[in-house]
């Protein structure tokens, strides 16, 4: 099991219990990310589900647009590249989103050149109600193309973390400027 603890500009990230563990299974990564954040619900909620602007905030990722919604399914088409080292990898795909408030999105792959990428945004109100979440990505990615294991793994590894983490960082930074109340859960 590869594990990849990580941590953002202090003046920024303020979430805590922040890991991503990541791990090979064939060519597939299975991926596991948490945080805890101290925001409150709506805001949370918003972040996650601001499909039209991922792209400002999400690093790697070039066009996130909105293709279709139907009821509580959003079908997003996104493109980008993974980045470890020296090597790249394009990514463009066409991902159906579907909300379950109030604790969880899930996410998979309709098309694209990901043979692989099933998973959910899984949301946990903390015990005391106006303290916080803890935010959690939990899901599997796999390249449609041969990619060598020894640069597949920590590529997607890589990516991931840079993906939550821009996700945290995104949800922290709206919460310093609207200086948003907490809330409880729904």
């Amino acid at each position: 099991i590869y594990a990849v603890l990580a941590t953002a500009s202090p003046a920024l990230h303020a979430a805590e219990d922040v890991s991503i563990m990541a791990h090979a299974e064939g060519r597939a990564v299975q991926v596991r990310a948490k945080a805890t954040l101290r925001v409150p619900y709506e805001l949370l909620w918003a972040t996650l589900t601001d499909y039209g602007n991922l792209a400002d905030f999400v690093p790697g990722m070039k066009v996130s647009r909105i293709l279709e919604r139907r009821g509580a399914t959003v079908v997003v088409e996104q493109e980008g590249s993974a980045r470890f080292l020296a090597f790249s990898h394009a990514i463009k795909v066409t991902v159906e989103s579907i909300e379950q408030p109030p604790s969880t999105i899930g996410i998979r792959v309709v098309k694209g050149n990901l043979k692989q990428l099933s998973g959910q945004y899984e949301i946990e109100a903390l015990a005391a109600p106006q303290s916080g979440f803890v935010l959690r990505w939990v899901g599997v990615i796999e390249p449609a193309l041969p990619v060598p294991g020894f640069i597949g793994a920590p590529l997607l590894r890589a990516n991931v973390a840079d993906q939550f983490l821009g996700m945290v960082n995104e949800i922290e930074r709206r919460y310093a400027l609207q200086r948003w109340p907490l809330a409880e859960a729904n």
